[in-house]
């Protein structure tokens, strides 16, 4: 459990963890290279961990050299061995949708499994694609849910036109596609955030994307290389959010990611009329990082939906936050997808808020927040969702009493560390 209270306007400036999905994908194409990838800034939180373990177990060689520094020993892309025990995602589905791809495409059999909150959580967006490919996998009610067993061989390239746009079903298809016949294209309604196709490249891999549709030749080979991992500006999103809980607050995160697919937040909030100033300050391995500057202003509502829901996805929760500190309504909307996440966005942000007072109400697709609104205080849980643990922390900044957040070590997902950034906030005060 962590309490929050009421914090006077602060002045922060920081750096936050490494991005969460570039971690991922850097253990994955490491694995897959041939020679050695080292990957400076790695996230050491529990999913990318998980993905590290579940790569060690194919007979991967993984060198920690610090808590965010690996080097990778990749074993090209048809070297991985049969591992002995199910590979377990524990609650990453990064980790399960894009393994699948790689799975389908191995030479030998697997199991995969994940926790609780996974076995809930489709997994024939991924499956039915990969199964058109040649893949075969199976598992509860036809292979939607796990537990997975992945017997994997020869792939053909499809073209796919995703229902949704996903990066994990988009990434997954690109993965296997390396290793089958022919090309593979996936076409998106719209464009999903394109970590995989910006980190192939690096990696010697050639591919062409325009337009939401990406194609890969089977055949390539990978060859390893050297990774730095921007700061994950879904972390920071959290923090950038505080300053707007907290009149007179400012807070600045260095050499955080600006990839234009992860920035609708912060386009969000410019919409709600708080500062926000944007400084890139260079590129590494293809993704454009800067620095991000985020201050107080007179905020309203907005609506919010279509084609920028998959660039703030796993914001909305402490966008939602903020929302109640806006004059009149916000409206989000076209977010289903929030209802398959670790746990259902929508519901959970709606009925947490309510405890602390909040005038939110749940749609179909969304959420509608009327605001402004003083927070009061009370007991909230994360329902072992990181995202919503952190919202809530951040909600109980500007709540005139104490919150209390539940379950708070499903947190170290994504964020470790986070609540000392939050009681900087409540030190560091002007």
């Amino acid at each position: 459990m962590m309490e929050i209270w009421q914090s006077k306007p602060f002045q922060l400036t920081c750096k936050v963890p490494g991005d969460k999905s570039i971690s991922h994908r850097s253990i994955m194409l490491g694995a897959l290279a041939e020679g050695v990838t080292e990957v400076e800034g790695f996230l050491p939180g529990k999913d990318c961990l998980g993905t590290l373990q579940c790569f060690e177990q194919m007979g991967v060689e993984i060198e920690r050299l610090s808590p965010t520094s690996v080097r990778i020993h990749g074993r090209g892309i048809h070297g991985l061995k049969e591992p002995v025990a199910p590979l377990d995602v524990g609650n990453s589905g990064t980790t399960i949708r894009l393994m699948l791809g790689i799975l389908a495409g191995a030479p030998f059999f697997s199991t995969v499994i994940g926790d609780d909150s996974i076995s809930r959580r489709p997994m024939d967006r991924v499956v039915q694609p990969l199964r058109k490919m040649g893949a075969r996998i199976e598992g509860r009610e036809n292979g939607r849910y796990t537990p997975l067993a992945v017997k994997g061989g020869r792939l053909q390239g499809i073209t796919y036109h995703s229902p949704v746009a996903s990066a994990q079903v988009k990434s997954c298809l690109l993965l296997a596609g390396l290793s089958a016949e022919g090309v593979t294209t996936v076409a998106e309604p719209s464009l999903s955030r394109d970590h995989t196709e910006r980190m192939l490249p690096a990696f010697g891999a050639a591919l062409t994307a325009k337009d939401h549709v990406v194609s890969i030749e089977g055949g390539q080979s990978l060859r390893g290389t050297k990774v730095r991992v921007p700061g994950d500006i879904s972390s920071a999103a959290f923090l950038l959010a505080a300053a707007l809980m907290v009149p007179g607050s400012q807070v600045t995160v260095e050499d955080v990611g600006l990839n234009p697919t992860r920035t609708g937040i912060l386009d969000a909030f410019k919409q709600m009329g708080a500062m926000v100033e944007v400084e890139e300050t260079g590129s590494w391995c293809n993704e454009p990082v800067g620095r991000v500057t985020v201050r107080t202003g007179e905020l309203h509502g907005v609506t919010i939906g279509g084609e920028m829901i998959p660039r703030l996805i796993d914001e909305i929760p402490v966008l939602a936050v903020v929302a109640t500190q806006a004059k009149g309504t916000t409206v989000i909307k076209d977010a289903k997808e929030l209802k398959v996440k670790e746990s259902n966005r929508i519901a959970t942000t709606v009925n947490e808020l309510n405890k602390l007072g909040a005038n939110i109400k749940e749609t179909e697709d969304g959420m509608v927040i009327e605001g402004p609104v003083t927070l009061h205080g009370g007991t909230t849980t994360s329902h072992g969702d990181h995202r919503i643990g952190m919202s809530m922390a951040v909600a109980g900044l500007g709540a005139k009493e104490t919150v209390k957040v539940l379950d708070v070590e499903s947190i170290d997902v994504s964020f470790p560390g986070f609540f000392r950034y939050i009681q900087k906030m409540q030190v560091s005060q002007i």
